[in-house]
Parts: structure tokens; sequence; C-alpha cells
């Protein structure tokens, strides 16, 4: 697991494992983000694809 911050990508989901604990970043160097909506129209309708829930 990598714990250093990506300044490039902020992150407040303290429940996944590539959270950076100490500070509001994702530790990954590049996130999927996805839908689960045919047609997304709001922020509510997108996901972050590389969300893993820590353990």
């Amino acid at each position: 697991m990598n714990n250093k911050a990506n300044p490039s990508i902020g992150c407040t989901v303290q429940q996944c494992v590539h959270h950076c604990q100490k500070e509001e970043y994702c530790s990954l160097d590049k996130i999927m983000v996805g839908t689960h909506e045919a047609n997304p129209t709001m922020d509510q309708c997108t996901d972050c694809m590389s969300f893993q829930v820590k353990q």
C-alpha cells in the first residue's frame, strides 16, 4: 500500500484504502472515475471506480 499523498487528487473518503489518513489526498498516481447512470447530469451521478474499502 502506497501512503504517499498525491496533491493532484484530493480525497475525503477515509474508508478507502488509498486515502492518506493524515491528509485529504489519494495515494494513487491515477484514479478511474465512472458513473452508475445512463445519462449523468450531476456530480452525484459519478463514482470513484478506484475506491477499495479499507479492511
